[in-house]
């Protein structure tokens, strides 16, 4: 990791560099909100693996780029958790551009997440050209809806006998219920789990997760939230969410913006969107991320009229193949060699045997035996959380297998039941 002349890595240890930090990422992510009043709101910066990259001639502490990353040690994968430095906070001031910085900030990511053991690397994109060529694969997508006020749903035996709780979100009453069910929901199904589904496991994250500034509400209503209870009292779901007051010529044309949604059983998650879909004086419920096969477009009779958009949600890096390999689990018994490629991490690149029973444990080692998948290190990223198909992207000519049943099995192998995904950009 080299630096060009004049630059040099700094950590960025607590927020007395805050201000820095926020006149750099408005440079990089340009912001309506003026950076004295962003000074009062909780970001969720990684203090202590977070880094800048400063100028020997910078002015009053300017930063050059910073990147920073969150250390999760309970990652869902299909079958287990990894632990996964999760690259954040990446931003060049643009007077720095073209210098290679990236690049190295980049490099000295990988370093530290190969000195703390974490064999996986992931990422939100602000920008989907930008990491396929550090060896980051896209891995799973996201929805997003805008479902019309009262849209119809389909049946859930014991949804109507469920009761429902509505208060204004307090982070110290309802604080530790919502991250419990957070985190609950990346075990949904029961014995399945869903990859992807990252919980606030940092106190940097909890904090900016429980937050609700005013400075951030932008013409909405403070946070509100929604919990589904059963017979006993116990929690089987929530949402918060917030309202935005609208009419168009005398009719209530006003919209519900969901901030979080989970339901632990499927007739939780009906009575939940039932309540969402029908509150007064509004005419839609918009959505941010969730998983392409989340239950609401499932129950919905019409899932067409709630406008679904996709797009790419996380990049996985493999950073220690063998390792990224062996802490995951299987949906189908396999026995294959794979031929990976590897331009910044030649210790990955090579001949490699994988097996393993489904659901159980895998072996990898090395191998000199002739490959039966070939494919460069960004794809075996995108297919590792089980979303993205090896089949599929043999398709688009991205792997290359030596006997079409070879590649039928490999990919049902590293499929898994459910989609990949989370609720919430990071």
């Amino acid at each position: 990791m080299t630096l060009a002349d004049g630059y040099r890595f700094a950590r960025l240890d607590d927020r007395r560099r805050l201000a820095q930090v926020l006149r750099l990422d408005a440079w990089a992510f340009p912001t309506e909100i003026p950076i004295a009043e962003l000074l009062s709101v909780e970001h969720a910066i990684p203090w202590g693996r977070a880094w800048a990259v400063e100028h020997e001639r910078a002015h009053d502490g300017e930063l050059a780029a910073m990147y920073g990353a969150y250390s999760l040690r309970a990652f869902p994968v299909p079958g287990a958790e990894t632990a996964c430095g999760w690259l954040t906070w990446v931003g060049v001031h643009p007077g720095h551009r073209r210098r290679g910085i990236l690049r190295e900030m980049i490099a000295h990511h990988f370093a530290d997440c190969l000195e703390r053991g974490e064999a996986v690397s992931g990422l939100n994109a602000a920008e989907a050209a930008i990491y396929g060529r550090f060896g980051y694969g896209m891995a799973a997508e996201q929805v997003s809806l805008t479902i019309p006020r009262g849209a119809e749903l389909r049946p859930v035996p014991g949804a109507d006998r469920l009761g429902i709780e509505l208060a204004e979100w307090d982070p110290e009453r309802h604080g530790d219920l919502i991250a419990a069910l957070h985190r609950d929901y990346a075990r949904v199904p029961q014995g399945i789990g869903r990859p992807g589904w990252a919980s606030w496991e940092t106190p940097e994250l909890r904090r900016a997760a429980d937050q609700d500034p005013p400075e951030l509400h932008r013409g909405q209503e403070a946070l509100r939230l929604l919990v589904v209870r059963d017979a006993d009292g116990a929690a089987r779901g929530y949402a918060r969410f917030r309202r935005k007051s609208a009419w168009s010529r005398n009719t209530a044309d006003g919209s519900v913006h969901v901030r979080d949604a989970v339901a632990l059983d499927p007739a939780a998650a009906h009575r939940l969107w039932s309540v969402l879909l029908d509150l007064d004086l509004m005419a839609r419920v918009e959505t941010g991320p969730m998983p392409l096969d989340a239950p609401i477009l499932s129950l919905l009779v019409d899932a067409r009229a709630a406008m679904p958009v996709t797009n790419d949600l996380q990049w996985i890096r493999i950073l220690d193949l063998p390792r990224a390999l062996v802490e995951r689990r299987y949906a189908a018994p396999v026995d294959v060699v794979i031929e990976v490629t590897d331009a910044l991490l030649p210790r990955n690149a090579g001949r490699w045997r994988l097996r393993a029973e489904a659901h159980g444990a895998a072996e990898v080692s090395r191998s000199e035996a002739e490959p039966d998948l070939v494919l460069d290190i960004r794809e075996l990223g995108a297919v590792h959380l089980g979303s993205v198909s090896l089949a599929a992207l043999a398709q688009a000519g991205l792997v290359t297998a030596r006997q079409p049943e070879t590649l039928a099995r490999a990919a049902t192998a590293w499929s898994w039941p459910v989609a990949a995904g989370a609720d919430w950009v990071f």
